[in-house]
Order: structure tokens, then C-alpha cells, then sequence
């Protein structure tokens, strides 16, 4: 049995344990929240070093890639470091890779939105509430002709200017994530049990999306509430990942149409791009860092991995 194991800084109301079969070999997948607790899931990976196959990074990033560059998220090093020589993912090779080609499949099945014409974006308004969390993701909207808002100066750090190119964005990365890098996370992204509240805010970006797009918990902190004038999600796509029962539930109430995961469905919920990359490096038998791009595609292919699409309206 191969054991991939994911450290979160994220609650441990997400904790999750299952198994699966990948190419005829068995996996067990765990996720375990530290609540926030940075030292914590240092010593939980030191404790796990050498006894797994690999270890995933759970509600941060060791790396953010964005317009061909790569920043390495400070507080995650430290996490990084403490797994001695068992492989490290962050699933931000996933999010590079995979989820772009995720995009492509579902625009032109048609399958993205309830709307939408097979292969044509016109006219649908995508909300990256944090592009450059999913930077290939973000490219790949605008490059097909989506509308995109790109949120991440509002939502990240309320300075009220919407992103609308990718230029811009690219602009955007180069000149914050060398300083953003080096904060403590948990300044700039949910951990713990922040992950578990929701504080509404921008519910016109939200009403004026026909797709949101992004990390959950980054937009599960800021969605509308669930009744009045500012709850309607009514008729819109969340493509994310990372999604719990409870979730599903959650997106139910506050009237969501269509939910869709980047990775497939396990026992009715999903775990994290860090978790999924795990098994894809466990099954090339290589370093993360020794992983082209395309093998990454192409094992998922063979693997046969499809997005999770889910009616819940």
C-alpha cells in the first residue's frame, strides 16, 4: 500500500481518510489539519519522514508560479524542509498543468456552465477571486475569450481595482510575491479555523460572475450569505477542488447551480491538487523536481482522471 499523506495548516474538520486504486497500484490518501498550528505540522512531517511515500502540503504553497516564474512561499520551506529526503508536493504542479487542460475539456464539452455553447466563451464572466493561486487556470479563461475579473488586489489585500489582463496580472505577481512570499501565511490566506467562517464581502463580484473560480476556501471565506439580495449564486459554476459533503451542502443553500472539482471524485468528495500530485510522483517514481510538465498530463490521462461535475441547484 502506498501512503500519501497531506500536512495542512487548514482545520481538522476537513480531515479525510480513503484508499484507491491508480494503475493497478493501492493507495492510501490522508489528509490531517493542523489548525493552523505551523510548528505543529513541522514536527507531524518530521514524525512522517521517511515512513511515506510522500508528503503533501496542505493549505499553503511551497510554490506560487506565475508568468513563467516561481516564488517559494517562506512559512512552507520550513514545512518543506522537515520531510528530509521523502518527497514534498504542494500541488502547484497540478495547478500549472493539469487544471488548465481541465479548462480546455470542459469549455469545449460544453460542461463549464449551463450556458455555455460548446467551445464558445463569449460573453461569460469569470471571478478568479486569487489568480495567482491559479495562474495557468487564469490564462487559460482569458486566453479562450472569457470576460475575466482577477480579484486578487480586492480580495487578498482590499485595494478596490479589478484585474482584467493578464499582463496586468503578470505585473501584479512580479511585483508582490517576492515580498508576499516571505509573510507569514497565514496573513495572507485562511488557515485553521478561519477556514471554517464566512465573511461576505464583494457580493457584486459574486452576482456579476456567471463562473468563480479558484481555491475554496479563498472563496468559500468571502461568498454571499444565504438569504437576501446579496445570497444569489443562483445559477452559476464554482470550479474548485478540495470539496467535503458538508461543502456541497453549503453551496446547495446559497442556491449554487453547477460545482465542478479538478480532480476526481472519492467517496463523494475530493481531496487537495497537493494530495493528487502525490499519487502521480509515487507512480513516476521520481523527484517532484525531476517531473516534466507533460508527464504530469499524461499520467493523469492514463490514470483517467475526469473533473467531478455536480448539479446541486
Amino acid at each position: 500500500m502506498r501512503r500519501i499523506v497531506s500536512v495542512s495548516l487548514g482545520s481538522s474538520s476537513g480531515d479525510k481518510r480513503c484508499e484507491a486504486e491508480y494503475l493497478g497500484e493501492h493507495f492510501s490518501l490522508e489528509r490531517i489539519g493542523t489548525n493552523g498550528d505551523l510548528d505543529r505540522a513541522i514536527r507531524m512531517i518530521g514524525e512522517l519522514s521517511g515512513r511515506v511515500e510522500v508528503i503533501g502540503l496542505g493549505g499553503i504553497d511551497l510554490y506560487l508560479v506565475a508568468a513563467g516564474r516561481r516564488y517559494t512561499v517562506r512559512d512552507a520551506l520550513r514545512m518543506a524542509r522537515a520531510a528530509g529526503d521523502t518527497p514534498v508536493v504542494d500541488g502547484s504542479a497540478l495547478k500549472a498543468t493539469w487544471e488548465p487542460e481541465v479548462v480546455r475539456t470542459l469549455v469545449t464539452s460544453g460542461r463549464l456552465h449551463p450556458s455555455l455553447a460548446s467551445g464558445r466563451l463569449e460573453d461569460l464572466k469569470v471571478l478568479l477571486p486569487s489568480a495567482v493561486d491559479r495562474f495557468g487556470v487564469a490564462e487559460t479563461f482569458a486566453a479562450l475569450g472569457a470576460d475575466v475579473i482577477f480579484g486578487d488586489l480586492i480580495f487578498a489585500l482590499g485595494v478596490p481595482v479589478r484585474i482584467n489582463r493578464v499582463w496586468q496580472l503578470s505585473a501584479l505577481a512580479r511585483t508582490l510575491l517576492p515580498l508576499l512570499c516571505r509573510l507569514p501565511f497565514r496573513l495572507i490566506y485562511p488557515t485553521g479555523d478561519k477556514q471554517d467562517t464566512t465573511t461576505p464581502r464583494y457580493a457584486s463580484l459574486f452576482r456579476w460572475a456567471d463562473v468563480i473560480a479558484g481555491d475554496k476556501h479563498f472563496v468559500r471565506r468571502f461568498m454571499p450569505a444565504t438569504n437576501g439580495r446579496e445570497g444569489a449564486l443562483r445559477g452559476k459554476t464554482l470550479l474548485t477542488n478540495t470539496v467535503r459533503r458538508s461543502d456541497v451542502e453549503e453551496f446547495r443553500a446559497r442556491g449554487l447551480s453547477r460545482l465542478i472539482t479538478t480532480t476526481p471524485v472519492l467517496e463523494g468528495e475530493t481531496l487537495g491538487t497537493n494530495a493528487m500530485q502525490g499519487v502521480i510522483v509515487s507512480l513516476l517514481g521520481k523527484r517532484p523536481e525531476h517531473i516534466a510538465d507533460a508527464e504530469y498530463i499524461d499520467m493523469a490521462r492514463r490514470i483517467g482522471w475526469e473533473p467531478w461535475v455536480v448539479d446541486i441547484a
